[in-house]
């Protein structure tokens, strides 16, 4: 918001840092992602990397912008979820043309449409990613919309938000452990994932943002410890990605 100039001389060094710290919320998380998604472009390869972390930071977000309806928090943590909502779509047309790109043999093509629970989050096309994000959010929306003035279902709400972003680095710690290896994915990601919690961490607790923001702060920073704990477990073992089975 533009400050009127008759009012420049009142801000505060504060002021200052708040308008910083709510760009950097804005902005920060999706930076992590910046590196993962570079070093996929280069190698051609999403084997390092789990879709399943998009799956649970759009349901997150989603569930996040939900919230807001309900009870109204800061407009930097909405900006952040629309934010971060564009950024896991990108992140999934990317792997899903490269997966598709480095197919030798033409596979079949699995979409949502098939209604096949074997092949949930694993579809071939890209559209049935937005398809099902599409529906998942409109049904959440005319839930909201009958219900934003129970209590209860507004904080439920607002709970399976930040639990489930919480969680979401366990899909890649689970690849990791699979595949018994971290080659492949970004340890800057995983770096800046940490170093992000623990900022949004301090940021919620400073704010006084609703008490499911600094759960979901303080589990993340637990998992993403984590998944740097597996650098340093598996670093010597580079090559099981390329001789071992690997997870989807």
């Amino acid at each position: 918001m533009a400050i009127p100039y008759e009012n420049y001389d009142n801000v505060t060094l504060n002021d200052v840092l708040g308008w910083v710290a709510s760009g950097a919320m804005i902005i920060g998380g999706v930076v992590p992602y910046i590196p993962q998604y570079r070093e996929i472009q280069i190698k051609e390869d999403t084997k390092g990397f789990s879709l399943y972390v998009c799956l649970a930071l759009l349901i997150a977000n989603t569930l996040r912008i939900l919230f807001w309806f309900g009870k109204r928090y800061e407009t930097p943590l909405l900006l952040q979820s629309v934010l971060m909502i564009i950024t896991m779509l990108i992140m999934i047309r990317t792997c899903v043309n490269i997966k598709n790109k480095n197919q030798i043999t033409r596979s079949k093509e699995r979409v949502f449409t098939d209604l096949d629970t074997k092949y949930f989050w694993k579809w071939t096309d890209f559209q049935s990613y937005v398809i099902f994000m599409l529906l998942f959010g409109a049904v959440g929306a005319a839930l909201m919309y009958l219900l934003v003035d129970v209590l209860v279902f507004v904080e439920i709400v607002g709970l399976l938000a930040v639990l489930t972003e919480a969680m979401l680095g366990i899909p890649q710690f689970l690849k990791n452990c699979h595949n018994k290896s971290t080659e492949g994915m970004s340890i800057t990601m995983v770096t800046l994932w940490t170093l992000g919690d623990t900022f949004k961490t301090c940021y919620f607790i400073q704010r006084e943002a609703p008490v499911q923001f600094g759960i979901c702060g303080t589990l993340q920073i637990v998992v993403d410890l984590a998944i740097i704990t597996q650098v340093y477990l598996y670093r010597t073992n580079p090559a099981a990605l390329r001789t071992g089975t690997r997870a989807d």
